[in-house]
């Protein structure tokens, strides 16, 4: 095991990002995130669940969810596996937060804060173009390509994209992605003379730091973590090679999706069973596996 936890688990993310005591460095990440666009003083964490209005409707549970001192909300997403609908699920997340700013009775004059919402992918967010390490989406007037509205906001960020090296990393944006890709490697923290945050992101992300507790419970985190991504991995590969013997269009695309479906569904169940022996919280195994709470339950 490295130095430093995996940023990319839901215990690492959480640990760097979502924590009151450290919230500075979120701060800092948004603020190089958005420079010479916005300036955040300070953040309030928010309820991370965001509940339908009626029964049916489906609740939205994000990795981290702020607001800042003017009220604008963040959702900041961390996503490891390929989605087939990754667009339409960001879409749904920033639409349900701007309409939950909604209050009853006619005094409220439909004055929205904006919405942001920043997704880590460890995937590409679409295959049919040329890698993008950076995507960024806003409401704007399709003739003139000037700005229709300032309320929503998305930026992908394609991780497998980035191939920036130490060295080469020009901005402290470009340099928060590099330590954040490659955490899990490093045997020290770069960048500490040049921007004192890395030097606090070296003591919190330290696996040392952790009580013996927690270096258990990310022992059997970041095992699950590796065993998805080789497993979907060996499932992408299979799913390829089925499709080529076919040697059309159509049956690559059915066999990757079937041999994707096949491993990881596997893989999914077997490790969640192993995380439920082990005590983990059934939110938490929901959150690593993309299983139901009602699937979970079941197991």
């Amino acid at each position: 095991m490295g130095r430093f936890i995996n940023p990319f688990t839901d215990m690492g993310f959480k640990r760097i990002f979502g924590q009151e005591v450290n919230k500075n460095l979120l701060i800092d990440f948004l603020n190089d995130l958005l420079e010479g666009e916005k300036r955040i003083i300070n953040i309030t964490f928010l309820d991370k669940e965001q509940l339908g209005t009626t029964a049916d409707d489906r609740s939205c549970i994000y990795d981290i969810y702020c607001e800042n001192e003017n009220g604008e909300r963040f959702i900041v997403e961390i996503q490891n596996r390929g989605h087939r609908n990754f667009k339409e699920r960001a879409i749904y997340y920033l639409s349900r937060t701007i309409a939950n700013q909604g209050q009853k009775g006619p005094s409220w004059m439909f004055d929205l804060k904006a919405v942001y919402g920043v997704f880590f992918m460890n995937f590409h967010l679409d295959r049919r173009r040329e890698a993008r390490f950076r995507t960024d989406v806003s409401l704007r007037d399709m003739r003139t390509n000037e700005p229709f509205s300032d309320k929503m906001r998305f930026i992908f960020l394609d991780l497998p994209a980035f191939t920036k090296d130490e060295e080469t990393c020009e901005t402290d944006f470009e340099r928060w992605i590099y330590v954040l890709k490659n955490m899990e490697i490093l045997q020290r923290m770069p960048f500490k003379a040049r921007k004192s945050v890395f030097e606090e992101l070296e003591k919190i992300a330290d696996i040392s730091a952790l009580s013996k507790e927690d270096q258990e419970k990310y022992e059997h985190i970041i095992k699950v973590y590796r065993d998805n991504l080789v497993t979907e991995q060996w499932a992408i590969e299979q799913g390829f090679k089925k499709g080529h013997e076919k040697g059309i269009e159509k049956g690559i695309e059915k066999g990757i999706e079937k041999g994707i479906e096949k491993g990881i569904e596997i893989e999914r169940l077997k490790n969640a069973r192993g995380m439920k022996a082990a005590g983990i919280a059934p939110e938490l195994i929901a959150q690593i596996t993309g299983l139901s709470p009602e699937e979970i339950q079941e197991l």
